[in-house]
């Protein structure tokens, strides 16, 4: 039984071009144009001073990427949190040790912990500083501040004020991924009043203070003197005691002699 005929596209009529080869190659630039579109789907780019957090229909897988280029899988999302150091400023009105209220400018300096970042999102969120970081913040000023009284605070007090605020938000945050880096007390504003008070005690102290410099150094002085005077008189005592007649008739000698 003879084969049944055979059509090919492209054969038996004239002027029509065989399409199978370029078929294969259309096939070929597509599945190389969807694996393109793949990858380039799975490439994400972490800039420098950031960390990756990576989700999956909006769960925390709790993976993190490094700063750089990195391919994943396409269906993840990546958040980026920054770990650079970073800075909050908080101007409040804070009671001293006797009740006054001061005004108080302080500024910390801090970074996010990156081995953390991924359980900070998970718990917090991206905008950790406004949930977290300022309310304890402005909770530590008050209670570094309460101890202390008001004259202290503008005057000695400030270096300790500082680590006292700082040793407790190291205690607060660094169980929740933040790292404390520095705090500053910027400027203490006082009651204009009790501000001139305390500038017009220590303009008082100064003053003392240069009295008696001033006292000490004229005692000084005059010891000097006594001391002085008295030499003199011991040295004039010494000559004097010291020319005896037999010394006088022998310079009369010697004076003769030399005549």
């Amino acid at each position: 039984m003879p084969d049944p005929p055979r059509f090919e596209l492209g054969r038996g009529l004239s002027g029509m071009p065989n399409l199978g080869g370029f078929g294969k190659r259309i096939l070929q630039l597509a599945v190389l144009l969807l694996g393109m579109l793949f990858l380039m789907a799975g490439a994400t780019s972490i800039p420098t001073g950031n960390v990756g957090v990576l989700t999956l229909f909006g769960k925390v897988t709790g993976e993190t990427l490094p700063e750089g280029i990195h391919l994943i899988n396409p269906l993840k999302s990546v958040e980026k949190l920054s770990i650079q150091t970073q800075s909050v400023k908080e101007s409040a009105s804070v009671p001293s040790n006797e009740g006054l209220i001061l005004a108080l400018d302080t500024s910390l300096l801090f970074h996010l912990n990156k081995d953390m970042a991924a359980e900070v999102y998970q718990s917090i969120g991206e905008n950790y500083a406004d949930k977290i970081i300022e309310p304890t913040l402005r909770a530590a000023i008050r209670a570094s501040t309460s101890a202390h009284t008001a004259n202290a605070l503008y005057t000695n007090a400030r270096e300790l004020v500082q680590q006292q605020i700082q040793d407790e938000l190291t205690k607060q945050l660094t169980p929740r991924g933040v790292v404390v880096e520095n705090v500053l007390l910027r400027d203490v504003q006082l009651p204009a009043m009790l501000k001139s008070s305390i500038e017009a005690k220590q303009q008082a102290e100064q003053d003392a203070l240069r009295m008696n410099f001033i006292l000490q150094k004229e005692k000084q002085e005059a010891e000097r003197k006594r001391i002085e005077a008295q030499g003199i008189a011991d040295f004039q005592k010494i000559v004097a005691t010291g020319i005896s007649p037999q010394l006088l008739e022998w310079k009369g000698i010697e004076a003769t002699e030399k005549l």
